[in-house]
């Protein structure tokens, strides 16, 4: 750690040297005058006050609407384009509409209400609990803030590894206008954009926007047995049917071609939005704004495909079932089921056996099998919609009172109800190996009241913050492959109460100040599990309630220092905490306990300069996180089997789990002494057992913008992560995080006049780099789905400021590269495949905008 401070410290020294020689001239440019191609300023609410970014000792990237505009992107899913150490990824079918977030190095994937965040998400001040749902739509966007390190002070619960800070645009008394936009591109892409701000006298303002997404998915889900006849296969289906009866109609025209097996798509977009804000202010100090949004969200299920099958990989049990199913269609699982193009696919969310059906027993299956298909309604004909369907809606309201031209009162409510049903095919093959099917559902009311001042001396803001909520996740799980069909019933009551202040007090002048805050956090989460086997009570069904809970001080402190106008340098450390959960996937009553969340400490060294008359922007941090408490996961862990009369009889025992905590467990075959000497034999069931794994995390992000010459722009960032842990360094392969370690962005674009055309030209292109990762813990095998990419963006915009009129044509994914965003070796759980997500082709659009 030394050597890495040390490191630190004389990047900063050598950036104070660079600033020392620009600051002639800064002070007549402080504003960000655009005529001198000064960089703007960018105004945050990181610190629960505005303060200008660079004058922000947080480890920022704040982005405005323009620049995301000028970059193309549109969705929180986007921010990985322009935030080093950090990813933001469309998250798997499995977890529904969410987007899986990491910021260095800390992840947060699981959208399920058991689970909890690491990354905290606020929408104009309003918190929003959970990751589903969370690929919100930039509408009517101010500026994003992503901000990197522990944000428990201000954040509060579950800002483990950062906070996403969204602020939208304000209704405007001063003015009328409004905008209108048509964006159509590649895979039938519709976009419609509208909205106006509306002034109704002097005290009332109106804002309203509104949305329409429309794109076909690019990847095809294929008829399995259509696709076989068109590939000359046509024994490779055996007996399996059509998805689509008209298929067989197909296949006997002359005229048959590929597209004809195309039964639907997946990575696709259908969604509405619309959001209003009405201002009013009765006096100059006074300032209420009551806001209400409405999403609707029918979009396909994310890109997803087989890439490997590997039967050898299944459980005795699974692969019983799962021949069950091959040997009645006269097939084998195998790589047939691989279609070789890695934009389409074999699943279609329908199960090709009806319900009620019993199958054949496969020969040579053991005496004690019970088939999955064996004749009841809940076995067979599970066909589910691939794609979701999301409704999520709130209203808020916030008071914003000047009590004097120093001090400041804000309140704010908000309450929001989120809906969602979606559907996953596990396997991603024509069969059914698991099928799950949720609806989730959260109902929470959040509030927050803060008192803040600004003085010469000091910094200041004090507040509570309060949040009660109702979830429920009502699931079915068919599971051929564990010949089981689970219904799961679970509702969630959690409630947090929380005080917090935060101050930089300046005791010895304006350029030294020392950063102090904390915030005590009182926590729980009443659940109610049921989950039950089929519809007749069974002694698998598992019923039980647990509260998580609780209290925690999270706390910062620092010291900042301004040499000059221009500079800032600072040094912090930070506590950040995560919600305790349970296991959300017990697989018998014994498996009931509250798992404990993580908690870290983060030490930041950073300096943010502007430089040659603010025309160079030059931001670094570097980063030492103490990630303390860390529960993970020990593989290998059983216990007896439970039964209707007790533990089940077999032949194995009980051994102490290696690498597990006190009294983990796991199972292991009698041996024959043990046999002779009567000792009693088991059957086992897995069990999870965890235990705390402390990690350090080390790494670095610069973030630096030019305008060099009137017209240029240039930007760029990069990140470094690196993430080490007693359970990584153990590992016998891959002993390394799964993220990247490097992470890397530029941007550059130059506004080219055009007075004859009544207006400018602006060429950009943006590149992005993720370095490699790994596809799984325990094996090598996949590692060739992650490895380096680079990805390019380019937009050619034309403006004319008379008509104010936008037309751009540009292109995501430029160069039309290859690569995987996530991949999933089911095999490592007892599955017979592997999946992976394709991220999109290329993908051109034309966009036409006007403002009024």
């Amino acid at each position: 750690m030394n050597k890495f401070i040390l490191v630190s410290a004389s990047a900063l020294t050598l950036a104070i040297a660079q600033g020392a020689v620009a600051q002639s001239t800064a002070a007549a440019n402080a504003g960000g005058d655009e005529a001198s191609g000064a960089l703007q300023d960018i105004i945050v609410t990181a610190t629960r006050q505005s303060t200008n970014l660079q004058d922000t000792p947080i480890a920022i990237t704040a982005v405005t609407s323009e620049g995301l505009k000028e970059r193309g992107l549109v969705a929180v899913q986007d921010l990985s384009f322009v935030t080093p150490n950090a990813t933001f990824y469309k998250a798997q079918s499995a977890f529904g509409p969410g987007v899986t977030t990491n910021i260095r190095g800390i992840a947060s994937a699981d959208t399920s209400l058991a689970g909890e965040a690491t990354v905290a998400y606020y929408i104009d001040d309003v918190y929003y609990p959970i990751l589903l749902g969370s690929n919100f739509d930039l509408l009517d966007l101010d500026h994003v803030e992503v901000l990197r390190g522990p944000q428990g002070t201000l954040f509060g619960r579950n800002a483990l590894a950062g906070a996403v800070n969204i602020v939208s645009k304000q209704p405007n008394l001063s003015e009328t206008s409004g905008y209108g936009e048509v964006t159509v591109g590649a895979y039938n892409r519709l976009d419609l954009r509208a909205g106006f701000n509306l002034p109704l006298n002097d005290q009332l303002a109106l804002m309203v926007s509104g949305v329409s997404k429309e794109r076909t998915g690019y990847m095809d889900q294929l008829d399995f047995r259509c696709e076989m006849i068109r590939r000359g296969t046509p024994a490779l289906a055996g007996k399996f049917p059509f998805s689509d009866g008209l298929k067989a109609q197909f296949t006997a025209n002359p005229n048959f071609t590929p597209d004809n097996c195309v039964v639907g798509h997946l990575g696709g977009e259908q969604s509405r939005a619309v959001r209003g804000s009405l201002l009013w202010q009765p006096v100059s100090n006074v300032r209420l704004t009551i806001t209400g949004d409405y999403t609707h969200d029918t979009s396909e299920n994310p890109a997803d495909r087989v890439v490997d099958i590997d039967a050898t990989k299944v459980s005795a049990t699974a692969l019983t079932n799962v021949k069950a199913q091959a040997d009645y269609f006269g097939i084998a699982v195998d790589s047939r089921f691989v279609t070789g193009d890695p934009y389409s696919t074999y699943t279609t969310y329908l199960n090709p056996i009806a319900a009620g059906q019993v199958l054949p027993v496969p020969a040579g299956a053991p005496a004690t099998f019970a088939p999955y298909y064996n004749g009841m309604v809940t076995r067979g004909g599970d066909n589910y919609p691939s794609r979701i369907n999301l409704k999520n809606w709130g209203v808020s309201g916030k008071l914003l009172v000047n009590l004097n031209d120093k001090m400041d009162l804000t309140a704010v409510v908000g309450h929001r109800v989120m809906d969602d049903t979606h559907a996953f095919d596990t396997d991603g093959t024509p069969l059914i190996v698991e099928h799950t099917y949720a609806n989730i559902r959260e109902e929470y009311t959040s509030a927050e009241v803060r008192l803040s001042g600004k003085y010469d001396w000091a910094d200041w803001v004090v507040g509570a913050f309060y949040f009660d909520a109702k979830g429920s996740n009502h699931a079915i799980d068919p599971n051929p492959a564990l010949g089981t069909y689970k219904i799961q019933n679970t509702t969630y009551e959690p409630t947090s109460k929380a005080a917090f202040a935060n101050a930089t007090i300046r005791p010895f002048g304006e350029k030294l100040g020392i950063i102090l805050g904390g915030r005590y956090s009182d926590d729980k989460k009443v659940v109610h599990y049921s989950n039950l086997v089929d519809l007749t009570p069974s002694s698998l069904d598992i019923a039980f309630n647990v509260t998580p809970a609780k209290k925690l001080f999270s706390w910062k402190a620092g010291l900042t220092y301004q040499p000059t106008q221009d500079i800032l340098l600072y040094a912090s450390v930070a506590t950040g905490f995560q919600l305790p959960g349970f296991n959300g996937r017990p697989l018998q009553a014994t498996q009931i306990f509250q798992i404990d969340g993580y908690q870290d400490k983060a030490y930041e060294l950073g300096a943010k300069l502007d430089l040659f008359d603010r025309k160079l922007r030059f931001n670094i941090a570097g980063f030492y996180t103490d990630f303390g408490t860390r529960p993970v996961a020990v593989a290998g862990g059983q216990e007896i089997l439970l039964g209707p009369n007790g533990q089940v009889a077999g032949n194995l025992v009980l051994d102490p789990l290696p690498g597990g905590p006190p009294g983990s467990t796991r199972c292991i075959a009698r041996t024959a002494a043990q046999i002779a000497a009567g000792v009693p034999g088991y059957s086992c069931v897995g069990r999870t057992y965890y235990i705390n794994t402390p990690a350090k995390i080390r790494g670095f992000e610069i973030e630096t913008s030019a305008n060099p010459v009137e017209g240029l722009n240039i930007s760029a960032n990069l990140g470094y992560t690196s993430f080490t842990s007693g359970d990584l360094s153990a590992r016998a392969v891959n002993a390394r995080q799964n993220d990247p370690y490097w992470s890397a962005g530029a941007g550059i674009q130059y506004r080219i006049e055009a007075p004859m055309l009544g207006g400018s030209f602006t060429p950009r292109l943006d590149w992005s780099y993720r370095s490699s990762r790994i596809s799984s813990g325990t094996s090598t095998k996949y590692n060739y789905l992650t490895p380096p990419y680079s990805v390019v963006n380019g937009r050619i915009s034309y403006v004319n400021d008379d008509l104010n009129l936008t037309i751009a044509l540009g292109a995501t994914n430029l160069f039309n590269k290859f690569y995987y965003r996530n991949v999933f070796d089911y095999q490592t759980l007892g599955y017979p495949q592997t999946d992976a997500q394709p991220a999109p082709p290329r993908e051109w659009y034309l966009s036409i905008g006007k403002k009024f």
